[in-house]
């Protein structure tokens, strides 16, 4: 055992315990003091927003990462009053744990409830984005839950400001702090103590790039909620309107292109009017995007540069567009399968059959018609905040917000009843 694998796994079974504890006075903990937890740390944001920028600097002057991932970890006096008031709207959600989410009886007189109860401890495993330290814990605390965070070595120090605005929201509301902890270093052997930490915690929610992904769900010995890539698809048909489509586009694309929720191909339906693929190609150039078409495209827009195979498999996170030609609903649900990551997929159509029979036949998490594919995003679900997508097929889908931070247990209450 190195010195920093025997490190990490004491600070895990300290962290752990402690948390542990933590999680059984969160799931007790009344709605309202759990909610001054957050206004707390809101304002703690704000009053630390000077110190938590000049963390970030430390660590922007350290990136040698691209502009899409800088723009992932780059924090700025709107995005720290951004994490303020996603606190905010997390404590003004309605309370996830005071739920009866189903009750029945049974003819013996028996009296069953089924109720909504906190997973216990969260282990975030995230990389560049800084402001996922916030939204978790945000989520957790509200949800009755711990969580123990490990973020990236490009925004330890960005992370470590966060940390403390969330434990000064804790302290002041008179709830442990313990309840939200980080990893004191960005070493690798802290991703490892935390997968192999069953007894510990209790859920692992990575959120990263495919190598992260992939290693927790190689290598985690508890349940892992996690999302594949966001190879996501607008599919413009031929029913489309054309200034809605280009609009829609260059949001999907361009908004932030480094974001999971970004469009990596776009599609087009080759029974639309000639003039909408070119309309559309230069919606998204004017912006600076590349491009990378497939044969079908370049016999209408030969001067495109031509896409090899492996693109329509490549999550850019950059300003770079796949661009396929295919033929109606059936095309464009053929290439999703073939292609995507059951992430989020959008239709343009004003055709509302089509749009039905497309939002039924894809698989992903997230589907949406004549709206742009960044809304995937939990601050836009409604849930305050989220801590990571997920694409699989248990438990959760799509953004997770508090509902799916929670489990559930049952109650049964009798008079006396004995079975026969």
């Amino acid at each position: 055992m190195t010195a920093d694998t025997d490190r990490a796994s004491q600070w895990l079974h300290s962290a752990g315990a402690t948390a542990r504890a933590a999680s059984a006075t969160m799931a007790r903990s009344p709605a309202g003091a759990r909610n001054a937890a957050l206004l707390a740390a809101a304002a703690a944001l704000r009053a630390n927003a000077t110190a938590i920028l000049g963390a970030n600097e430390q660590d922007l002057i350290a990136s040698k990462a691209t502009a899409a991932f800088r723009d992932r970890l780059t924090l700025t006096p709107d995005r720290v009053e951004a994490m303020a008031v996603g606190l905010e709207e997390i404590a003004a959600l309605p309370d996830p744990l005071a739920r009866t989410l189903a009750e029945w009886s049974r003819p013996n007189g028996l009296q069953f409830r089924r109720i909504a109860t906190p997973i216990g401890v969260i282990g975030m495993i995230y990389e560049s984005r800084p402001n996922v330290g916030a939204d978790a814990a945000g989520l957790c605390l509200k949800s009755g839950n711990a969580v123990l965070l490990r973020g990236g070595s490009e925004s330890l120090h960005s992370a470590r400001a966060i940390h403390a605005a969330m434990t000064a929201g804790l302290a002041a509301a008179g709830l442990p702090e313990a309840a939200v902890q980080i990893a004191p270093e960005a070493d690798r052997a802290y991703v490892a103590a935390m997968l192999a930490g069953s007894g510990l915690v209790d859920l692992i929610i990575p959120r990263g790039g495919k190598s992260l992904v992939e290693r927790v769900q190689r290598e985690a010995r508890i349940p892992v909620l996690a999302h594949a890539e966001g190879l996501n698809h607008l599919f413009v048909h031929a029913a489309a309107d054309a200034s809605m489509a280009c609009s829609l586009l260059v949001n999907s694309k361009l908004r932030r292109p480094g974001v999971c929720g970004a469009t990596e191909t776009l599609l087009v339906d080759s029974a639309a009017p000639p003039s909408l693929l070119p309309q559309l190609i230069q919606a998204v150039t004017a912006f600076g995007c590349a491009i990378r078409a497939d044969a079908r495209t370049r016999a209408i827009l030969p001067e495109l540069p031509a896409a090899d195979p492996s693109d329509f498999d490549t999550e850019w996170q950059d300003a770079i567009l796949n661009v396929a030609m295919v033929d109606g609903i059936d095309g464009a649900l053929s290439h999703i399968a073939r292609h995507g990551s059951e992430h989020t997929d959008a239709i343009v159509t004003a055709d509302a059959a089509v749009a039905e029979t497309f939002l039924a036949g894809v698989s992903s998490a997230v589907a949406l018609w004549n709206a742009s594919t960044q809304f995937c995003d939990g601050g836009e679900f409604g849930f305050g905040a989220e801590i990571g997508i997920a694409t699989g097929r248990m438990h959760a889908r799509g953004p997770i917000g508090l509902e799916q931070l929670t489990s559930f247990r049952y109650v049964v209450t009798g008079t006396g009843q004995v079975r026969p």
